[in-house]
């Protein structure tokens, strides 16, 4: 069996040159490759106590939402601007190639609600970062961020330390 990081196709020069882009649409389109990274980021997770999976917009419900199922435990949304129907919470954050703005409803979390935030990859850390403050600001506490796949040359998890980061794969480099 292939390693989860075989799966991984490198795009060079994307979305800019300079960049060495991790693809992980190979992992999804291999029934074995994404079996493997939901199973991985299920280990990475089994000596967490928490209530709920928060996955990030988009990668993180991919992985997020089998997490919770194989688990049994809730699934939230963090989502950008605009795109969830009830009442929300917002905050600014900086990207690898710009800013954004992300929501999460008011009701996803309740004070006290450990959390485990899910996403496909940490790279500045700058959309986790932001993530962690609006589970914070609705009272639930961050028990840790994994992700499937970490970029180290961008130095994320200087952004996030005190926080349990956790990552399956990583890269050197951007």
């Amino acid at each position: 069996m292939k390693k989860l990081e075989e799966y991984v196709r490198t795009i060079p020069d994307f979305p800019k040159e300079g960049i060495m882009f991790r693809d992980i649409t190979t992992i999804l389109q291999d029934a074995d490759g994404f079996h493997m990274a939901v199973d991985e980021l299920i280990k990475l997770a089994e000596d967490v106590d928490f209530d709920v999976v928060v996955g990030l917009e988009a990668r993180g419900f991919i992985f997020g939402a089998p997490m919770a199922y194989a688990m049994n435990k809730e699934f939230a949304l963090i989502r950008k601007q605009g795109k969830l129907p009830y009442e929300t919470i917002s905050q600014d954050c900086e990207l690898q190639y710009g800013k954004a703005t992300i929501e999460i409803q008011t009701d996803s979390v309740k004070p006290g609600q450990k959390v485990v935030l899910v996403d496909d990859l940490i790279a500045t850390g700058g959309t986790l970062a932001a993530s962690v403050s609006l589970v914070e600001r609705l009272g639930g506490e961050v028990a840790a961020i994994l992700c499937l796949m970490e970029l180290k040359g961008l130095k994320g998890r200087d952004i996030l330390s005190g926080y349990d980061v956790r990552s399956v794969i990583s890269f050197d480099g951007k």
